[in-house]
Protein backbone atom coordinates (compact mmCIF):
# COMPACT_ATOMS: atom_id res chain seq x y z
CA UNK A 1 0.00 0.00 0.00
CA UNK A 2 1.64 3.84 -0.69
CA UNK A 3 0.26 7.04 0.64
CA UNK A 4 -2.52 7.38 -2.03
CA UNK A 5 -3.88 4.55 -2.63
CA UNK A 6 -5.83 2.47 -0.38
CA UNK A 7 -4.90 -0.87 -2.22
CA UNK A 8 -2.18 -3.20 -0.93
CA UNK A 9 1.02 -2.73 -2.99
CA UNK A 10 0.76 -6.68 -4.67
CA UNK A 11 -2.72 -6.61 -5.93
CA UNK A 12 -4.00 -5.45 -9.48
CA UNK A 13 -4.38 -1.59 -8.55
CA UNK A 14 -5.89 -0.96 -12.49
CA UNK A 15 -8.62 -3.95 -11.87
CA UNK A 16 -9.50 -2.35 -8.50
CA UNK A 17 -9.86 1.02 -9.55
CA UNK A 18 -11.72 -0.50 -12.73
CA UNK A 19 -13.88 -2.44 -10.42
CA UNK A 20 -14.61 0.31 -7.89
CA UNK A 21 -15.23 3.43 -10.50
CA UNK A 22 -17.80 1.22 -12.29
CA UNK A 23 -20.08 1.05 -8.84
CA UNK A 24 -22.77 2.59 -7.11
CA UNK A 25 -20.35 3.82 -4.25
CA UNK A 26 -18.46 6.14 -5.75
CA UNK A 27 -15.94 5.04 -2.59
CA UNK A 28 -12.75 6.25 -4.74
CA UNK A 29 -13.43 9.66 -5.96
CA UNK A 30 -15.24 10.45 -3.06
CA UNK A 31 -12.14 9.51 -0.58
CA UNK A 32 -14.45 7.25 1.74
CA UNK A 33 -11.87 4.23 1.04
CA UNK A 34 -8.98 5.98 2.31
CA UNK A 35 -10.55 6.30 5.77
CA UNK A 36 -9.21 3.94 8.83
CA UNK A 37 -12.88 3.21 8.80
CA UNK A 38 -13.97 2.05 5.33
CA UNK A 39 -15.60 -1.41 4.78
CA UNK A 40 -15.34 -1.36 0.84
CA UNK A 41 -11.09 -0.94 1.57
CA UNK A 42 -11.19 -4.59 3.83
CA UNK A 43 -13.07 -6.02 1.64
CA UNK A 44 -11.15 -4.89 -1.68
CA UNK A 45 -8.17 -6.06 -0.25
CA UNK A 46 -9.17 -9.25 1.31
CA UNK A 47 -10.64 -10.26 -2.29
CA UNK A 48 -9.03 -7.95 -4.63
CA UNK A 49 -6.16 -10.95 -5.37
CA UNK A 50 -8.60 -13.16 -6.68
CA UNK A 51 -10.51 -10.84 -9.36
CA UNK A 52 -7.87 -12.60 -11.98
CA UNK A 53 -7.15 -15.48 -10.49
CA UNK A 54 -11.08 -16.83 -9.22
CA UNK A 55 -9.63 -20.49 -9.28
CA UNK A 56 -7.35 -19.36 -6.16
CA UNK A 57 -10.32 -17.66 -4.01
CA UNK A 58 -10.60 -20.16 -0.78
CA UNK A 59 -14.19 -21.56 0.17
CA UNK A 60 -15.91 -19.15 2.60
CA UNK A 61 -16.54 -20.61 5.93
CA UNK A 62 -20.14 -22.06 6.00
CA UNK A 63 -19.95 -22.53 1.76
CA UNK A 64 -17.26 -25.13 1.38
CA UNK A 65 -19.75 -27.35 -0.36
CA UNK A 66 -21.01 -24.66 -2.64
CA UNK A 67 -19.15 -26.29 -5.92
CA UNK A 68 -15.78 -24.70 -5.52
CA UNK A 69 -13.63 -23.51 -7.37
CA UNK A 70 -14.97 -20.04 -8.25
CA UNK A 71 -14.90 -19.18 -12.09
CA UNK A 72 -15.63 -15.64 -11.13
CA UNK A 73 -14.81 -13.31 -8.44
CA UNK A 74 -16.71 -9.68 -9.11
CA UNK A 75 -16.34 -6.45 -6.59
CA UNK A 76 -19.28 -4.07 -6.66
CA UNK A 77 -21.61 -6.48 -8.17
CA UNK A 78 -25.16 -5.07 -9.46
CA UNK A 79 -27.88 -7.78 -8.49
CA UNK A 80 -31.33 -7.00 -10.12
CA UNK A 81 -34.63 -7.03 -9.15
CA UNK A 82 -37.22 -8.23 -11.76
CA UNK A 83 -37.95 -4.80 -12.77
CA UNK A 84 -36.31 -2.02 -14.70
CA UNK A 85 -37.12 1.73 -12.76
CA UNK A 86 -35.75 1.84 -9.05
CA UNK A 87 -32.39 1.34 -7.27
CA UNK A 88 -30.96 -1.97 -7.33
CA UNK A 89 -28.68 -3.61 -4.51
CA UNK A 90 -24.42 -4.07 -5.10
CA UNK A 91 -22.98 -6.66 -3.11
CA UNK A 92 -19.61 -6.29 -2.30
CA UNK A 93 -18.75 -9.58 -3.93
CA UNK A 94 -20.12 -11.69 -6.14
CA UNK A 95 -18.35 -15.32 -6.62
CA UNK A 96 -19.72 -17.69 -8.86
CA UNK A 97 -19.19 -21.22 -8.67
CA UNK A 98 -20.17 -24.38 -11.10
CA UNK A 99 -23.43 -24.44 -8.83
CA UNK A 100 -23.70 -21.20 -6.84
CA UNK A 101 -24.01 -17.55 -6.46
CA UNK A 102 -22.32 -16.59 -3.19
CA UNK A 103 -22.74 -13.10 -2.95
CA UNK A 104 -20.97 -10.71 -0.04
CA UNK A 105 -22.02 -7.81 2.44
CA UNK A 106 -19.24 -7.19 4.49
CA UNK A 107 -19.34 -5.01 7.03
CA UNK A 108 -16.79 -3.07 9.48
CA UNK A 109 -17.61 -0.25 11.88
CA UNK A 110 -21.20 0.01 10.44
CA UNK A 111 -23.62 -1.86 12.95
CA UNK A 112 -21.87 0.34 15.78
CA UNK A 113 -22.55 3.65 14.23
CA UNK A 114 -25.84 5.98 15.44
CA UNK A 115 -28.62 5.56 12.45
CA UNK A 116 -32.22 5.05 11.63
CA UNK A 117 -33.75 1.84 9.99
CA UNK A 118 -34.07 2.38 6.34
CA UNK A 119 -37.33 1.63 4.65
CA UNK A 120 -38.99 -0.15 2.49
CA UNK A 121 -40.89 0.77 -0.67
CA UNK A 122 -43.76 -1.19 -1.50
CA UNK A 123 -42.27 -2.48 -4.00
CA UNK A 124 -41.30 -5.18 -2.29
CA UNK A 125 -44.25 -6.53 -1.75
CA UNK A 126 -45.13 -7.46 -5.45
CA UNK A 127 -45.78 -11.11 -5.71
CA UNK A 128 -42.03 -11.95 -7.74
CA UNK A 129 -40.11 -14.02 -4.93
CA UNK A 130 -41.85 -16.82 -5.51
CA UNK A 131 -43.34 -19.68 -2.59
CA UNK A 132 -39.85 -20.67 -1.27
CA UNK A 133 -38.85 -16.99 -0.32
CA UNK A 134 -41.50 -16.70 2.18
CA UNK A 135 -38.74 -16.79 5.10
CA UNK A 136 -37.35 -13.69 3.56
CA UNK A 137 -40.82 -12.11 3.02
CA UNK A 138 -41.42 -12.53 6.82
CA UNK A 139 -38.56 -10.79 7.74
CA UNK A 140 -39.85 -7.85 5.47
CA UNK A 141 -42.66 -8.26 6.98
CA UNK A 142 -41.48 -7.64 10.08
CA UNK A 143 -39.03 -5.03 8.96
CA UNK A 144 -42.58 -3.08 8.52
CA UNK A 145 -43.83 -3.51 11.37
CA UNK A 146 -40.47 -2.08 13.21
CA UNK A 147 -39.67 -5.23 15.25
CA UNK A 148 -36.67 -4.59 17.26
CA UNK A 149 -35.23 -7.66 17.40
CA UNK A 150 -33.39 -5.85 14.19
CA UNK A 151 -32.52 -2.74 14.94
CA UNK A 152 -28.95 -3.40 15.38
CA UNK A 153 -28.44 -4.77 12.21
CA UNK A 154 -28.84 -3.32 8.68
CA UNK A 155 -31.51 -6.29 7.63
CA UNK A 156 -33.67 -4.10 4.96
CA UNK A 157 -29.94 -4.09 3.12
CA UNK A 158 -29.79 -7.55 3.63
CA UNK A 159 -33.35 -8.24 2.78
CA UNK A 160 -33.28 -6.12 -0.40
CA UNK A 161 -29.45 -8.40 -0.94
CA UNK A 162 -31.51 -11.82 -0.71
CA UNK A 163 -34.26 -10.63 -3.57
CA UNK A 164 -31.68 -9.31 -5.74
CA UNK A 165 -29.84 -12.66 -5.72
CA UNK A 166 -32.99 -14.64 -6.12
CA UNK A 167 -33.74 -12.88 -8.94
CA UNK A 168 -29.80 -13.09 -10.19
CA UNK A 169 -29.65 -16.80 -9.60
CA UNK A 170 -32.86 -17.22 -11.90
CA UNK A 171 -31.52 -15.54 -14.59
CA UNK A 172 -28.82 -18.57 -14.90
CA UNK A 173 -30.08 -21.11 -17.18
CA UNK A 174 -29.88 -23.59 -15.74
CA UNK A 175 -30.97 -21.88 -12.29
CA UNK A 176 -28.00 -21.66 -9.79
CA UNK A 177 -28.29 -21.91 -6.31
CA UNK A 178 -27.61 -18.98 -4.08
CA UNK A 179 -26.47 -17.87 -0.49
CA UNK A 180 -25.57 -14.35 0.71
CA UNK A 181 -22.72 -14.28 3.22
CA UNK A 182 -22.98 -11.67 5.71
CA UNK A 183 -18.85 -11.06 6.39
CA UNK A 184 -17.82 -8.82 9.36
CA UNK A 185 -15.48 -7.34 12.19
CA UNK A 186 -16.05 -7.45 15.55
CA UNK A 187 -14.18 -4.34 16.55
CA UNK A 188 -13.56 -3.44 20.47
CA UNK A 189 -12.47 0.47 19.71
CA UNK A 190 -12.73 2.58 17.00
CA UNK A 191 -9.93 3.46 15.10
CA UNK A 192 -9.22 6.76 17.04
CA UNK A 193 -9.16 4.22 20.29
CA UNK A 194 -12.42 5.50 21.31
CA UNK A 195 -14.12 2.23 22.48
CA UNK A 196 -16.84 0.28 20.98
CA UNK A 197 -19.17 -1.24 23.74
CA UNK A 198 -19.63 -4.69 24.90
CA UNK A 199 -23.70 -4.16 24.85
CA UNK A 200 -23.60 -2.47 21.31
CA UNK A 201 -21.51 -5.55 20.37
CA UNK A 202 -23.80 -7.85 22.00
CA UNK A 203 -26.79 -6.28 20.17
CA UNK A 204 -25.27 -6.75 17.07
CA UNK A 205 -25.04 -10.29 17.47
CA UNK A 206 -28.28 -10.93 19.24
CA UNK A 207 -29.66 -9.23 15.98
CA UNK A 208 -27.78 -11.18 13.10
CA UNK A 209 -28.86 -14.26 14.86
CA UNK A 210 -32.37 -13.32 14.84
CA UNK A 211 -32.20 -12.21 11.32
CA UNK A 212 -30.55 -15.82 10.48
CA UNK A 213 -33.35 -17.87 11.80
CA UNK A 214 -35.86 -15.42 10.56
CA UNK A 215 -34.57 -16.36 6.96
CA UNK A 216 -33.72 -20.34 7.53
CA UNK A 217 -35.23 -22.60 5.15
CA UNK A 218 -35.58 -19.71 2.47
CA UNK A 219 -34.36 -20.22 -1.05
CA UNK A 220 -31.79 -18.10 -1.04
CA UNK A 221 -29.49 -19.44 2.15
CA UNK A 222 -27.79 -16.71 4.99
CA UNK A 223 -24.08 -17.78 6.28
CA UNK A 224 -22.27 -15.07 8.33
CA UNK A 225 -18.53 -15.31 9.55
CA UNK A 226 -16.16 -12.64 10.94
CA UNK A 227 -13.27 -11.44 9.29
CA UNK A 228 -11.04 -12.95 11.77
CA UNK A 229 -12.12 -16.37 10.98
CA UNK A 230 -12.74 -15.69 7.18
CA UNK A 231 -8.52 -14.93 6.99
CA UNK A 232 -7.53 -18.03 9.40
CA UNK A 233 -9.52 -20.56 7.55
CA UNK A 234 -7.90 -18.55 4.65
CA UNK A 235 -4.43 -19.18 5.65
CA UNK A 236 -4.98 -22.31 6.82
CA UNK A 237 -6.51 -23.67 3.42
CA UNK A 238 -2.95 -22.06 1.57
CA UNK A 239 -0.79 -23.92 4.39
CA UNK A 240 -2.27 -27.53 3.40
CA UNK A 241 -2.59 -26.34 -0.38
CA UNK A 242 -0.57 -23.48 -1.34
CA UNK A 243 -2.85 -22.26 -3.39
CA UNK A 244 -0.56 -19.36 -4.53
CA UNK A 245 2.82 -18.93 -5.01
CA UNK A 246 2.76 -15.00 -5.41
CA UNK A 247 1.94 -14.15 -1.92
CA UNK A 248 2.43 -16.14 1.34
CA UNK A 249 -0.29 -16.38 4.04
CA UNK A 250 0.53 -13.69 6.15
CA UNK A 251 0.38 -11.10 2.40
CA UNK A 252 -3.17 -12.78 1.86
CA UNK A 253 -3.98 -12.50 5.49
CA UNK A 254 -2.25 -8.99 5.48
CA UNK A 255 -5.59 -6.84 4.91
CA UNK A 256 -6.51 -7.55 8.62
CA UNK A 257 -3.56 -5.59 10.14
CA UNK A 258 -2.64 -2.95 7.32
CA UNK A 259 -5.90 -1.62 6.07
CA UNK A 260 -5.77 1.82 7.56
CA UNK A 261 -4.31 4.77 5.70
CA UNK A 262 -2.53 5.69 6.81
CA UNK A 263 -0.50 3.33 9.04
CA UNK A 264 -2.84 1.80 11.49
CA UNK A 265 -2.30 2.69 15.41
CA UNK A 266 -2.32 -0.63 17.68
CA UNK A 267 -5.69 0.46 18.61
CA UNK A 268 -7.08 0.58 15.67
CA UNK A 269 -5.19 -3.15 14.86
CA UNK A 270 -6.90 -3.90 18.01
CA UNK A 271 -10.16 -2.58 16.78
CA UNK A 272 -10.29 -5.35 13.68
CA UNK A 273 -8.87 -8.22 15.48
CA UNK A 274 -10.73 -7.56 18.76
Amino acid sequence: MNATSPFLGHLNQSLLEKAYRAGAGNELDSGKMSSPESSAALVANAFGLFLDRPQDLPPMPGTEDFGWPAQSVKLEACVRFPWAGGRHPWLDVLVETDTHLIGVESKRFEPFRPRKRSLLSDAYWRIVWGDDMAPVESVRDALRRGDPDLDALDATQLVKHMFGLRSESHRRKPVKSAVLVYLYCEPSHWPDGRAIGLEQRNLHAKSLESFAAGVAGAEIAFRSATYKGLLESWCAVQRRNQITRRCSPAEICAPVMRISVPKPSVESRRAILA
